[in-house]
């Protein structure tokens, strides 16, 4: 019986070392070439087949077992953030204002990791896998879609087509020794809103003679709280929040307009739906009532991540029995952040777990999209040993 946990520890010097490389050197979404580039290298160089440019700057790799069987995609997103480090590390990003600051240089490197695993036990493999190594995951980045849509436009999920997904996230949410693999949905679905109030401009000393986009901002913002307190059960979940407030040029002027920009989290296909008729009636009605005229627009970033019950089943199984020491959560586990990988499991069963990442006694426990994030490193060895042994026993 293969030892995936002790094969990942024996790789884990070259693990740390492409993940520190990449985390030296982010590049944001449809801009990873360096990475990809490297991730070429990296496949080619173990004697798969590789293509480049799927979805822009994507890399896919091609794995055949000796025995014919399913097409098993494994996915690994390589973006970095817009944000300035700030964590003091070795390692430090040296491209001012972009910092891999949500662990995908982790996820990069587990996914090369598991590729020296699997191609060095090739001849245990029923079928193929298909590594996947996507960009812009955090988001369109100028594009029209983003990197799972893009991968997905190109042909990600054909020549051969995919019957079943895998992919992970460290997860600073909870500590090493973790790991939680749950059945059904575990992210949400995301939606990015706009709403454009017109009013009447004029002098800030004379507001009769006006129309307020403000005031009525303002009270479009506290009304659209209670689509989530009054509109959705207490035992679901949903979220609305606002994020931006753009308005006014001048102390002493009342503006002609004003913008509010957010997101809306749902789970349920029945609550967002819910959600979004609320939402859409009161930002108008509200509007109306203070004399302002309201353009909306809601777009939809990504549906809810779901896990197929039985692959996640098998994910589960795989977990107790190369890390019986562990942590394993099989209990229902849902988070309200967001993740592209839903567009593929929308389409292909799939399994998406979590490995804790965080180490308070090494303060290594600030959360994603902190200028301070940082994860405890031997999170890798187990992301790595549980995604080849997850992926060899579906291809058994």
């Amino acid at each position: 019986m293969i030892d995936y946990l002790a094969e990942a520890k024996a790789l884990f010097t070259y693990t740390q070392s492409m993940r520190r490389d990449f985390h030296i050197h982010p590049e944001l979404g449809f801009h990873e070439v360096r990475t990809g580039g490297i991730v070429a290298k990296e496949l080619e160089s173990l004697g798969l087949e590789v293509t480049k440019g799927i979805g822009k700057t994507g890399v896919v790799g091609l794995l055949e077992g000796t025995k014919p069987g399913p097409t098993l995609l494994i996915r690994f997103d390589m973006d970095a953030l817009p944000i300035s480090e700030d964590t003091g590390a070795e390692y430090t990003s040296q491209n001012q204002g972009v910092m891999h600051a949500c662990g995908h240089d982790g996820h990069t490197a587990i996914g090369l990791t598991v590729a020296k695993i699997l191609q060095k036990h090739r001849n245990e493999l029923a079928g193929t896998v298909k590594f996947c190594f996507q960009p812009s995951e955090e988001g369109y980045n100028g594009e029209e879609m983003g990197g799972a849509q893009m991968m997905i436009r190109d042909g990600v999920l054909d020549g051969p087509k995919v019957d079943n997904t895998l992919s992970l996230h460290l997860w600073n949410e909870k500590p090493l020794g973790w790991i939680g693999v749950a059945k059904g949905p575990v992210m949400a679905g995301a939606e990015q809103f706009t709403i454009k109030l017109t009013g009447k401009g004029g002098h800030g000393a004379a507001p009769h003679l006006t129309i307020d986009p403000i005031a009525a901002a303002a009270q479009v913002i506290n009304a659209l709280q209670t689509v989530t307190s009054r509109n959705v059960a207490p035992l679901q979940a949903a979220v609305v929040s606002v994020t931006t407030v753009h308005s006014g040029t001048a102390f002493n002027v009342i503006p002609q307009e004003a913008e509010l920009t957010g997101t809306i989290r749902t789970f349920d296909p029945a609550v967002r739906q819910k959600v979004l008729e609320r939402f859409d009636q009161i930002a108008r009605g509200v509007a109306e009532t203070m004399g302002c005229k309201a353009e909306v627009n809601v777009q939809r970033v990504t549906p809810a991540v779901i896990n197929d019950d039985a692959v996640a089943a098998r994910v589960q199984q795989t977990a107790r029995t190369l890390l019986p020491e562990a942590a394993l959560d099989t209990a229902p586990y849902m988070t309200m952040g967001a993740e592209d990988m839903a567009f593929m499991q929308e389409k292909v069963p799939g399994c998406y777990f979590f490995i804790g990442s965080n180490n308070k006694e090494k303060h290594l426990d600030y959360g994603h999209h902190h200028p301070k994030f940082d994860f405890d490193e031997e999170a890798l060895m187990r992301g790595a040993a549980l995604m080849a042994s997850a992926a060899a026993d579906i291809l058994k």
